[in-house]
């Protein structure tokens, strides 16, 4: 009997990393197809919640009790603060600067927190101080790729650059204790004379609650914190539904909403004001932030050399890169976007995840240049290409809105509780081969070996592996969201979140979990050429026609396949499917008993 992922099956995949705690189990598991009590399975050596900063896997209870609204959520705790603190806050006078702390809205346009804070300054007479926290504890408990760091840290010093043509310095400051974050800040802000610290909100739990803490802290010493909503188009709370005044669940209904919103608010797709120049006497006042490097990327987080020019060369870095990606994909390729997003070889994307991740690009300024590009002002009207194009931007919307209200699916829980009684498998082998692409299915292996290359994977490849590991494989679903998290260079925990829920059906407005992709028939449809398969594996590089989506198959290529060294299907798919089908109803009869 083997451990949940064993360390150095993990080390040769390039698997998850770290310590690791198995989270609640249901009745029983299997492990390596052998069916354990939860008392002979190793569950405190292995998993995937991140004990160093986090408890076990809550409860269902608990999580049912954010669903009845009997416990407050993060976002409310922080909205209450925030109420409680306005009076004090307002009565603070500007002193020396003003401050804006930058997180995931690495961008000088459009950036309502930063257009803020500059005009404050502006009208005060005083200079504008940007700062950026790099804290390895948050990549570690964030599981940032080490190929997210290094674009992160590229467009930090695009920023710097940019910034300092305004002569306002970019101060960037590793913090090694996440939890020192919120008094370093304070200290800095003391230390330059400011009474006034903007900054944008984000949705996840442990921010909110860092921002809940921050607001009182800063007050207490005599500076306003001021959270701006930014991330999201329409900001999360703004729709609910109109019969039982709930957030929306279901995509198609909220989408319906999130249009009509943007129809009736027409500033909400408002640009914001970029800042302007700084007081000249700024660059002599804060040299030695001008002069200042940006830090290296933390020792686990770092890339080889070699890694570091591929990387630089692929996915070029900052806000100016970002627009330029924008109008290209605008003027050549949006009109047939619709058509042409489903074929992984084919360019008809945007290529834009990267950068609204790092925040070089607003989701409101795509959708608004795009709009622009259209026929009408409606969003669901001219452009098959652009009216689809806004519908897949408009899901990273969607997927921050359920976080906020719905918290617990940041908390390694399932949208539904009901699907945490799956019974799931626990094979090294076969997570093994899903992380190197080498399960014997070519468009899985390819789909992977893209992402362990370029730190990119097509989105309809996306679907086809995540129901793959949890449906063919029936592992569990969040081994493999760990380990999209942990390689991505775009890599958002709210969009990797809702898209492994969607795939593996345990998520909000899920496919069906009887509805199972079949590797073979998504291949066929969506690379009917082999083309994206010859590309990434190309051990199949002389396999012709049809067979190279099957080589094993009734093909006659088998010999050709496997003297290549091409692996043999790990799974055989019918048979993997009826187990699937067998092991989701199991759990949701568990969970009617319970």
């Amino acid at each position: 009997m083997s451990s949940l992922v064993s360390k150095s099956k993990r080390k040769a995949a390039s698997a998850i990393s770290g310590p690791l705690k198995k989270p609640r189990a249901a009745v029983s598991v299997v492990v390596n197809s052998v069916s354990t009590s939860n008392a002979e399975v190793p569950s405190q050596e292995n998993g995937y919640v991140l004990r160093e900063f986090y408890p076990p896997e809550m409860s269902n209870e608990r999580a049912q009790q954010y669903i009845h609204n009997q416990i407050p959520r993060p976002i409310e705790e922080l909205t209450r603060v925030v109420k409680e603190t306005e009076a004090g806050r307002a009565k603070i006078k500007v002193k020396d600067a003003v401050v804006h702390w930058f997180k995931w809205d690495l961008r000088l346009q459009d950036n309502r927190a930063l257009s803020l804070a500059a005009k404050l300054a502006e009208k005060s007479g005083i200079p504008l101080i940007c700062l950026y926290i790099l804290s390895p504890q948050d990549f570690r408990a964030h599981l940032t790729a080490p190929v997210r760091v290094d674009f992160i840290l590229r467009t930090l010093d695009v920023l710097k650059r940019d910034l300092a043509k305004l002569d306002i310095p970019l101060h960037v400051e590793t913090v090694e204790r996440r939890k020192a974050v919120p008094e370093r800040i304070v200290e800095l802000a003391k230390q330059w004379g400011a009474n006034h610290v903007y900054t944008n909100m984000l949705y996840e739990v442990d921010e909110l609650r860092r921002e809940t803490l921050l607001t009182r802290r800063c007050l207490d010493h005599g500076i306003a914190l001021h959270i701006s909503h930014d991330t999201c188009v329409v900001d999360p709370g703004n729709l609910i539904t109109k019969g039982t005044g709930t957030p929306y669940a279901v995509y198609t209904p909220w989408y319906k909403a999130w249009m009509a919103y943007i129809h009736q608010h027409s500033i909400t797709l408002k640009s914001c004001d970029s800042p302007g120049k700084n007081p000249v006497s700024a660059t002599k006042l804060f040299k030695s932030i001008f002069d200042s490097p940006i830090p290296d990327a933390p020792a686990e987080k770092a890339l080889s050399k070699g890694d570091k020019t591929k990387f630089k060369s692929m996915w070029p870095a900052g806000e100016h890169e970002a627009h330029v990606r924008l109008e290209k994909f605008i003027a050549e390729r949006i009109g047939a976007y619709g058509d042409a997003r489903n074929f992984p070889f084919t360019p008809g994307t945007s290529s834009l995840s990267v950068h609204f991740a790092a925040g070089t690009l607003a989701a409101r300024t795509a959708i608004r240049l795009a709009r622009a590009a259209n026929s009408t002002v409606h969003l669901d009207g001219g452009s098959k290409g652009i009216v689809t194009w806004i519908s897949e931007v408009a899901w990273r919307d969607f997927y921050k809105h359920v976080l906020v209200h719905w918290p617990f699916v940041c908390m390694n829980k399932p949208f539904k509780p009901a699907y945490t009684n799956i019974q799931w498998e626990y094979s090294d082998s076969h997570f093994a081969a899903w992380c190197a692409g080498k399960t014997g299915f070519p468009i899985v292996d390819a789909a992977m070996r893209q992402l362990n290359h370029t730190g990119y994977m097509h989105n309809r490849c996306r679907m086809i592996v995540a129901s793959f590991l949890s449906k063919d494989l029936l592992l569990d679903w969040r081994l493999g969201e760990r380990y999209f998290m942990e390689n991505l260079i775009d890599g958002d925990f709210a969009s990797n979140n809702g898209g492994w829920g969607w795939s593996a059906s345990v998520g909000v407005d899920p496919q069906p979990y009887f509805r199972i992709f079949n590797p073979l028939s998504q291949s066929e449809k969506f690379d009917p050429k082999g083309e994206y398969i010859r590309k990434w594996v190309p051990e199949l590089k002389d396999i012709t026609g049809k067979a190279i989506h099957d080589p094993y198959g009734k093909t006659g290529e088998a010999r050709k396949a496997e003297k290549a060294g091409y692996p043999r299907p790990i799974v055989v798919h019918d048979a993997a499917r009826k187990l699937a089908l067998q092991r989701y109803k199991e759990g949701l009869d568990l969970d009617k008993k319970e």
